[in-house]
This record gives C-alpha cells, sequence and structure tokens, in this order.
C-alpha cells in the first residue's frame, strides 16, 4: 500500500469481495498476545484452547476474520506477507497503543493519497510486523 496511488477512488467498505477470507497471526506467548490485540484494539477476544494449539479470535464482523495462534508450525516473524488490519475511523487511535501494549511502531501514520487513506507499520508483542489502515 504504502505510496501506491490509483486513479479510482477505493471502495470505504471492506467486505465479501476481499482476497482475504481469514488470517492467522502466530504467536510464542498466547497470553501476552491475547493481552496485547485486546489493549490496542480495545476488544474481548473469545479463546479456544486444545492439545495442539491456542488460538483468540478476532470479534466478527462483516467482511474478514482472523485469529491469533499459538502451536507448532506458529513461528512469529517479521517478514513474509504484510496484513493490515483494520484502524477504524482513525488509524492513530490504535497505533497510539502500540508502545505501551509491549508493540513497537516502526512506520507512523503515512498519507497514501488523499481519496485512498493512510497506513501505519508496527511490530506486535511476539515481533510479526503488522500494518494498519484507515480511511483518515
Amino acid at each position: 500500500m504504502g505510496g501506491v496511488k490509483s486513479g479510482k477512488s477505493r471502495n470505504k467498505t471492506q467486505g465479501r469481495n476481499s482476497f482475504i477470507s481469514w488470517f492467522e497471526i502466530p504467536v510464542n506467548n498466547f497470553e501476552q498476545a491475547v493481552d496485547f490485540y485486546q489493549t490496542i484494539f480495545n476488544i474481548k477476544m473469545e479463546t479456544n484452547i486444545n492439545d495442539t494449539n491456542a488460538m483468540a479470535f478476532f470479534p466478527p464482523t462483516l467482511g474478514v476474520g482472523g485469529s491469533i495462534v499459538a502451536g507448532p508450525g506458529y513461528v512469529p516473524a517479521n517478514s513474509g506477507v504484510l496484513v493490515y488490519l483494520n484502524g477504524g475511523n482513525d488509524l492513530s487511535k490504535v497505533l497510539d497503543k502500540v508502545k505501551d501494549a509491549g508493540g513497537r511502531v516502526i512506520m507512523q501514520k503515512t498519507l497514501i493519497a488523499e481519496d485512498v487513506g493512510y497506513f501505519a507499520i508496527f511490530l506486535d508483542s511476539q515481533g510479526n510486523k503488522l500494518a494498519l489502515f484507515s480511511h483518515n
């Protein structure tokens, strides 16, 4: 997203026509990661823990769903695919909580284009590199 500008205005409602249908963020310290995401997004995550994996789900909304997952084969990383999480009406409200929750901001809120919106990049409490997006 950074620096790419298309000639057309983006649809301001993300939803069913997205290429992403589900995402999983790998974690090592499950409790710490749940606390991190609940803190920065001011949400309550439902958890499901079994003999193999521990999962905490982002609250269901219209559109794409996802979770954090701890278990075999789930290794946090700061390289690879970059997932953009919804920053709400103004991603600053989420980004401002990242450091106190145990993460690190690596790119402050940045304008993509007036007709597109803003993005920012951060490392979560587990070392995963993620991004935020908002229209304002």
